[in-house]
């Protein structure tokens, strides 16, 4: 926690033209998104809720807002592919924070609505896959409805007034939609838990950070060569995932997370970023939310 509570100091003082930071998430309000803001910035932003992680980063790369939040991985769903995508596409943004939240879905529907009234299960694609296990069991006959996020499924179960419609979300969403809760702990396992980054226009200086994120394109069978690297700068790689690169088969973008002992070090990143088609998109801290600190918001 010491070295989180520098980075959050460095974050600050990037800040300090504002008396709090404006920081764009995936909205709308009531999302584990907005949960995993608050608990990095500690109540020192101004939040801003989007409809979409797209144009929660293009706020930060036109300035309209200080820092993004955005989930990246799944314990159950694995990466969550669109907004890796954004990552990807994002060469101007670097990731300066990274937060992991434990995540306990909930079906909730409205007042009056009981279980063997559910027709229709809406949420966000994360949301329906940790729940499928639960929902196979339980509402057999159900269908799946995607939607933004689940705090939006949650708002549109509320809007349409349907008993025979529910939202799977986190808890705290249904007292801020008006919503009663119909069963608890919907995912597949109690090890649930999704990470997030956070982004921002500028990297982080200094070498106090334990983590870094690389975005390499290349073929297939250029990764052994750049994994080799990696090590020979002293660093660990601790998350992988691939993108077509859209041009020809068996080229690929890799978002390419790695870990020091110690600290990140500039000659590290150099030696990595120095290698054809790879390039540097931050350094950053990681922190961890203890589930029983958790209000569950998503």
């Amino acid at each position: 926690m010491k070295t989180r509570a520098i980075v959050l100091i460095m974050i600050l003082v990037i800040c300090a033209a504002a008396s709090l930071a404006e920081v764009s998430y995936l909205g709308p309000e009531g999302t584990y998104t907005e949960e995993a803001a608050q608990f990095w910035f500690e109540g020192s932003e101004t939040l801003v809720p989007r409809q979409t992680v797209n144009d929660a980063i293009s706020d930060v790369l036109s300035g309209q807002t200080d820092y993004a939040v955005i989930p990246q991985e799944n314990t159950l769903g694995g990466a969550v592919l669109n907004y890796v995508d954004a990552l990807i596409a994002s060469e101007d943004a670097y990731v300066v924070g990274e937060v992991i939240l434990p995540i306990n879905q909930t079906l909730m529907g409205i007042p009056g609505a009981k279980l063997e009234d559910i027709r229709t299960v809406c949420s966000h694609a994360q949301g329906l896959t940790q729940s499928a296990q639960w929902r196979k069991q339980h509402l057999p006959e159900a269908v799946a409805q995607e939607m933004a996020s689940t705090a939006a499924a949650a708002s549109y179960v509320a809007e349409q007034g349907d008993r025979t419609i529910a939202a799977v979300a986190a808890p705290g969403a249904a007292p801020l939609y008006g919503l009663e809760v119909l069963a608890e702990n919907v995912q597949i396992t109690d090890a649930n838990k999704t990470r997030f980054y956070v982004l921002s226009s500028q990297p982080l200086d200094g070498e106090r950070q334990t983590r870094a994120v690389f975005v390499a394109t290349c073929e297939c069978n250029r990764l052994d060569d750049i994994m080799g690297a990696i090590h020979d700068a002293g660093l660990e790689p601790v998350a992988l995932h691939d993108r077509p690169e859209g041009s020809a088969l068996g080229r690929y973008h890799y978002v390419i997370e790695v870990e020091s002992a110690t600290t990140i070090e500039d000659d590290q990143i150099d030696m990595i970023k120095a290698i054809e088609g790879v390039r540097f998109a931050g350094r950053f801290e990681t922190t961890e939310k203890a589930a029983k600190q958790a209000d569950m918001i998503q």
